[in-house]
């Protein structure tokens, strides 16, 4: 239907109602960026403020000025490496219950074996670094750097490494080459 076909009362109240649309729509649209403090959880956070972490105590083979923040990231670099959570090596106290109801852990402790024995892979694995891996990257004269070693090298996201079994290959001459040395001979079945 076309407007020119209405009857000028209807046209009018028509052109009158859209008009009354578009204002009501425009004055119901932001106008501008919003004013005072962001509302809400801001892009990529959770609407809390950040996360401090108090200086660490009791640091024995870590350098004596990480940060907290510091030794959060390597903690948690540490579990994810071994597929484990905190308690793994921080005992808890049960005389310090946090805001869920949950003893926090004692962080500072040494009780745990687990603690003495993380500090004692971090203290190999930087021997490793040091003394063997930048050795052979230089005598390899490698264009780029060996690659990282860490926990995650070895444990694979398993508290105990788990037992390498190396693939079965064939021979030199294909699956009814020699077998490797040590290995029982195949006996054909004996039938009586």
């Amino acid at each position: 239907m076309k407007i020119t076909s209405l009857s000028p009362p209807t046209a009018a109240i028509a052109l009158l109602a859209a008009a009354v649309f578009a204002v009501a729509t425009v004055a119901q649209a932001p106008q501008g960026p919003p004013q005072g403090p962001p509302q809400g959880p801001q892009p990529g956070g959770s609407g809390r403020p950040p996360r401090t972490y108090p200086a660490p105590t009791n640091l024995k083979v870590l350098p004596k000025d990480t940060t907290g923040q510091q030794i959060h990231e390597i903690m948690e670099g540490w579990a994810g490496s071994l597929g484990v959570h905190c308690d793994t090596c921080h005992s808890a106290d049960p005389k310090n219950l946090g805001p869920n109801g949950r003893p926090r852990l004692k962080f500072d402790d040494d009780s745990k074996p687990e603690k003495q024995m993380a500090r004692i892979m971090y203290k190999m694995t930087e021997d490793m670094k040091k003394n063997y891996i930048e050795k052979v990257a230089d005598m390899d004269k490698m264009d780029s750097p060996a690659a990282p070693l860490t926990c995650g090298t070895c444990h694979r996201g398993h508290l105990d490494p788990e037992e390498f079994v190396p693939p079965h290959e064939e021979g030199p001459r294909g699956p009814g080459g020699p077998p490797p040395a040590g290995a029982m001979p195949n006996m054909p079945d004996m039938q009586h």
